[in-house]
């Protein structure tokens, strides 16, 4: 047989130490927090979809104050073509909208480490000539300011989220079955798991 159409075997595999697999980046186990002691599993869930959704919502309005910025550090006048928008973005940014979630955000932790929001509907409704440069820089000024605000809000909303996670993970851990309870089943097959 010719040496150069041997094919050479593949090293052996060694199994990686457990101080390698702390390296690598193995993750802490979740433990329960008597933050979410008052909460029920089915509170628990709904907190962190409440959560979720605040979290896209907060996202969506970052979004638009930057483009509100980007089209203002352009020098776009803001024409009639503008108007169907502001109209459908009005009820989007609305005090009564985003205190809805916020509510909810908390209800269940401390106050102190969620930032305030600025008032972003009036931040949209507002209107400057391009001309106007002293108005032009105050807008600048407080859509940056209010988008630094959002994204502050949103780092808490994923500093809660995960928070929130971890305790639905903790609880799992210690009783498995739980997560039976998140299916979709009939009412006969709920009673085989309570």
């Amino acid at each position: 047989m010719d040496p150069a159409s041997e094919v050479a075997a593949p090293p052996a595999l060694s199994p990686r130490p457990a101080d390698a697999n702390r390296r690598a980046g193995a993750r802490p186990v979740p433990e329960q927090s008597s933050e979410f002691g008052h909460l029920s599993l089915e509170a628990l869930r709904a907190y962190r979809k409440t959560l979720t959704h605040e979290e896209d919502q907060v996202s969506y309005w970052r979004r638009i104050i930057q483009a509100r910025l980007d089209v203002l550090r352009a020098g776009t006048s803001s024409g009639p073509s503008h108007i169907v928008d502001r109209q459908h973005l009005r009820p989007l940014l609305t005090d009564a909208r985003m205190e809805g979630a916020r509510k909810a955000l908390v209800e269940v932790g401390p106050v102190d480490d969620v930032p305030p929001l600025p008032n972003l509907a009036e931040l949209w409704e507002r209107r400057v000539d391009v001309e106007d440069e002293p108005a032009v820089a105050a807008l600048d000024h407080d859509l940056d300011v209010a988008e630094k605000q959002l994204s502050a809000y949103r780092t808490a909303l994923h500093r809660r989220i995960a928070e929130a996670t971890g305790e639905l993970i903790a609880r799992y851990r210690e009783q498995p079955t739980l997560c039976l309870s998140a299916l979709p089943l009939g009412p006969d097959r709920q009673a085989v798991l309570t």
